[in-house]
């Protein structure tokens, strides 16, 4: 990463000046982050820890996560005191965020430099473009924070939010992701130039080395053999191991039949059920992470969660599917009937589908205009279904089947089984190939006046 020399470095005397305040410099927008952590080195993971622990909305920040992973994140600008980049959303509207961080007083970064040229381990990492742990110790120690702590990094967002949002979170990931690359970043963001600081380094080490008068010269004290064990591992880190491979399958849960009669208000078949769903749901994000994917939806609701679980009861023994699913069925709202055709509907796709099965809303115009086409166009007049439409619900008069609109814009196929609309395939974007799908179906229990829709709403309460 290459920066950008100062109009003047300052003199090389052994003092430094304001002439050495950074310009502003700005780095390219990085591709999308798949996978992993944001942070490799021990520098990159103290920015992020100044976030992560003094961010009073964790939510915020992993939608900040989110938004990186998206590429989400366009070019920073990183000048003294300030990090700036604007952040898009899902919709495609843009927000500037800013993160601000105190620069350094002369003072301290005088006495900062001295500390580094003492150590010429230090000296030498910082040439090298590395952070030396010492250095940041030492620093501390004498009342310089080099890296950030809690509560320092202040952001400021034209969304509004008055803490730290999405957009700030993910302008502080990408800044890590820099870092990683090049922890001189900080220096510039603290204040100095990163060429002047290299430049002033060499200048205090050269006069460091000059020789002294020998009358001034003090008598040479013996040396101890080797080097410093910390510095010596610093410089000859080994590299991180290598991912796991992915199990086959979960874990199996633990036992919990130990013999004994449970406490009061614990049931057993319910926290072996909840410790399968977890195994299952590491696995699930362990595959991501060492696939490279995430998934950047929302989290889900309680109600939703209620869903997922009981999606998973159909591995499990019968008295533990019917002990768990009314439990799942009473703390979801649902009946037991209800939390089925829920299951269903989440086993096509997920909290999208469960959206189109339990929720109604009103079609824009030019969606209504272009599905009739759509539908018109895919029979012959005297072949063509006649649908009654209610909102996104487009029943086909006289057939046990409908069409669902869901808020992506994809239509789904339900058809009508024992009074109840239950999904009938999956989702596609032409409607005409969605109403094919249900009409593929037998009629389900004969109710094939169309009549029901409002059923379709009441089972999910």
């Amino acid at each position: 990463m290459n920066h950008e020399d100062d109009a003047a470095a300052g003199r090389h005397d052994g003092t430094t000046h304001r002439a050495d305040r950074a310009p502003e410099h700005t780095f390219a927008a990085l591709p999308p982050a798949r996978g992993g952590s944001f942070a490799r080195t021990w520098w990159g993971r103290a920015w992020l820890a100044a976030l992560e622990d003094g961010a009073l909305d964790g939510a915020q920040v992993r939608a900040g996560r989110r938004l990186v992973r998206a590429g989400a994140v366009g070019a920073v600008s990183v000048r003294p005191g300030r990090v700036t980049a604007v952040i898009r959303d899902r919709d495609g509207t843009g927000q500037r965020a800013d993160v601000l961080l105190a620069e350094l007083p002369d003072g301290q970064w005088d006495r900062l430099l001295d500390l580094a040229v003492e150590r010429l381990g230090d000296m030498a990492a910082l040439l090298d473009r590395e952070m030396p742990p010492h250095l940041v110790e030492d620093a501390a120690t004498a009342g310089i924070d080099l890296l950030p702590g809690l509560g320092d990094l202040e952001p400021s967002c034209g969304c509004g939010a008055w803490d730290h949002c999405g957009h700030t979170a993910a302008l502080c990931y990408q800044v890590a992701r820099l870092l990683d690359e090049d922890p001189l970043v900080l220096l510039l963001l603290r204040g100095r130039a990163p060429r002047a600081v290299l430049d002033d380094l060499q200048a205090r080490g050269t006069a460091a080395a000059a020789p002294e008068p020998a009358a001034a010269r003090p008598r040479p004290r013996p040396r101890p053999d080797g080097v410093d064990a910390a510095q010596a591992y610093a410089a000859a880190r080994p590299p991180l191991p290598a991912p796991p491979e992915l199990p086959a399958e979960p874990g199996p849960p633990p036992s919990l039949d130990t013999g004994t009669p449970p406490a009061a208000g614990v049931d057993p078949t319910a926290l072996e059920f909840l410790a399968a769903r977890a195994a299952d749901e590491a696995h699930r994000m362990l595959s991501e992470a060492l696939n490279g994917s995430t998934d950047a939806s929302a989290e889900l609701t309680a109600g939703q969660d209620a869903v997922r679980l009981a999606a998973g009861l159909a591995r499990t023994p019968r008295a533990v599917r019917t002990a768990v699913g009314q439990r799942l069925a009473a703390g979801s709202g649902r009946s037991r009937e209800a939390l089925a055709s829920a299951v269903r509907a989440w086993r096509y796709g997920g909290a999208a589908a469960l959206s189109v099965l339990e929720d109604e809303w009103e079609v824009e115009g030019e969606v209504s205009v272009r599905a009739r086409s759509a539908l018109a166009s895919a029979w012959e007049d005297d072949e063509r279904p006649v649908l009654r439409c209610r909102g996104n619900r487009w029943t086909a008069v006289g057939t046990s089947c409908q069409l669902r609109l869901g808020r992506d814009g994809r239509w789904w196929p339900y058809r009508k089984e024992r009074g109840r609309w239950i999904p009938a395939g999956d989702a596609t974007g032409d409607p005409a190939t969605a109403l094919a799908a249900a009409l593929s179906f037998a009629d389900g229990d004969g109710d094939g006046d169309g009549d029901g829709d409002d059923n379709a709403g009441a089972d999910a309460r």
